[in-house]
């Protein structure tokens, strides 16, 4: 007959459930939390705390059993230190035994035992994480990489990298700063879950020991943005731990990339730091190339337009002006009295038409995604956008130099009341044709300069505008008028 083996004692099995426990788990918090627990359930301790040496490191200060209120007394504690490698990770604290009686030496050697395959599993643990957060920051870099490459906007691309870093840093807020003329950084985008409010337009003062050591290509990693002396902006009581990144490419500082965390939130590793620089750098080489990439699709754009405004007026314009002076000629010769009302409205219209082309002209010379310049450019793009709603283009004529005569103020008031009338006209119904007339020549009653709005529309009802309205046929007419 075999003999059975005999049985392990209760503490060794235990001891060895708590062994098997701590590198179950490959997350660094989850193996700090089953050391621990197994400590515990080892010596039977009330509190057991387990504190790092270096929370900077693992952006852990203590982890501890519930209940345990991390500041243990002196009387029957057992202290037993974790390496890691040739590194001391932290020490385990235990208090409070069953009867209040002192730890024992077999208590100690249990624990010697758990703290050496701690040291095992918290270095695989730390190898698993890091790899982890590097995999991930790098599929981040890439996805930033790719839609920079295809956003069509500076400032979708700026958004696009502080959204992607904040959550790749599982920071409170991903922030973007520019240079300003005056030789400080300014808030141009930010990136939060929480309100926004008050962030934009945030600006550090030049002479900052933190925008010195930015405008130097520098990293800045603060502990509490809130306390921090170098921090003088008025958001700074918002965060705690705080990365600010310079994005730097070709030798040329594009701005600086900000990661606060929310106060008392944990302070960001070495490696976050790390990966987070090596984030910085490959977003702000995309960000030129995407800038590049736009910069080259603009001047085709130009290109274009500029071959199509030369072919306008070498082609279309004077063809159109010689058969005008044709049919003038033909109006003033003998015997032309009866057609000459007819040749009277064809001579209109084809003035009207070179009218229409030339600004035509105008408009292509505008930069496609730029801002408008000048009155003329922005009423050009106020009836291009009003287009989208009537479901045709608006016809466009100015008179006189409206771009140098109509003072911004009044230009201001103009475009204003030429958005209102247009979209007046794309309400009303049966609105198939509208005329838009700047008339920048135009005097008042008392006889002093004055620019004068005219739209009209062939619509059923009556607009208002704010120098009066008139039926003109079948349409309605809104006129505004301004001095100068």
């Amino acid at each position: 007959m075999t003999a059975q083996p005999a049985p392990l004692p209760p503490r060794l099995t235990r001891l060895l459930d708590a062994v098997l426990g701590v590198g179950a788990d490959l997350g660094l918090r989850g193996t700090l939390r089953r050391v621990v627990d197994g400590a515990a359930e080892l010596t039977g301790a009330a509190s057991v705390t387990l504190v790092t040496a270096d929370p900077d490191r693992d952006g852990l200060t203590e982890i501890r059993t519930p209940g345990g209120n991390g500041a243990p007394g002196t009387a029957h504690l057992l202290r037993m230190p974790i390496h890691v490698r040739d590194e001391e990770f932290g020490e385990l604290r235990l208090t409070g035994r069953p009867g209040g009686g002192p730890f024992t030496a077999e208590d100690e050697q249990l624990l010697r035992v758990l703290a050496t395959q701690a040291g095992i599993a918290i270095g695989n643990a730390r190898l698993y994480e890091t790899a982890r957060q590097r995999e991930r920051w790098i599929e981040g870099a890439a996805a930033v990489t790719t839609a920079l490459l295809t956003e069509d906007s500076a400032d979708d691309a700026l958004t696009t990298v502080a959204e992607r870093a904040r959550l790749l840093a599982d920071a409170a807020a991903g922030v973007i700063l520019q240079p300003t003329p005056e030789g400080g950084m300014e808030i141009v985008t930010a990136s939060t879950p929480d309100d926004p409010a008050g962030i934009v337009g945030t600006a550090i003062a030049p002479g900052s020991p933190v925008l010195e050591q930015l405008l130097g290509g520098e990293p800045v990693f603060l502990a509490d943005s809130a306390t921090d002396p170098r921090m003088t902006t008025h958001v700074r009581h918002r965060f705690g731990p705080s990365m600010m990144l310079p994005l730097r490419a070709s030798g040329r500082l594009i701005g600086t990339l900000a990661l606060p965390r929310r106060r008392g939130d944990r302070p960001y590793t070495a490696v976050e730091r790390l990966l987070a620089t090596q984030f910085a750098s490959q977003a702000a080489l995309a960000l030129v190339l995407a800038d590049a990439r736009r910069g080259r699709e603009r001047l085709a754009v130009y290109e274009d337009r500029d071959r199509i405004a030369r072919d306008l007026h070498d082609l279309v314009v004077q063809r159109l002006f010689a058969t005008g002076m044709m049919l003038e000629s033909t109006q003033r010769r003998p015997g032309a009295d009866g057609v000459g009302d007819l040749l009277g409205r064809a001579v209109d219209e084809l003035r009207s038409t070179v009218q229409e082309v030339r600004t035509a002209i105008v408009a292509l010379q505008q930069p496609p995604a730029g801002p408008p310049t000048g009155l003329r450019g922005r009423v050009l793009r106020e009836t291009a956008s009003a287009a989208a709603l009537l479901g045709f283009p608006p016809s466009t004529h100015f008179t006189g130099a409206v771009d140098t005569r109509v003072p911004d103020r009044v230009a201001d008031r103009l475009v204003t009341a030429l958005r209102h009338a247009l979209t007046a006209a794309a309400r009303r119904p049966g609105v198939f044709r509208v005329e838009v007339a700047v008339d920048a020549n135009a005097a008042l009653p008392d006889g002093r300069d004055a620019v004068l709005l005219t739209v009209f529309d062939d619509g059923e009802r009556q607009g208002n505008g704010e120098g009066g309205s008139g039926r003109s046929g079948e349409g309605t007419t809104v006129v505004w008028r301004s001095p100068l």
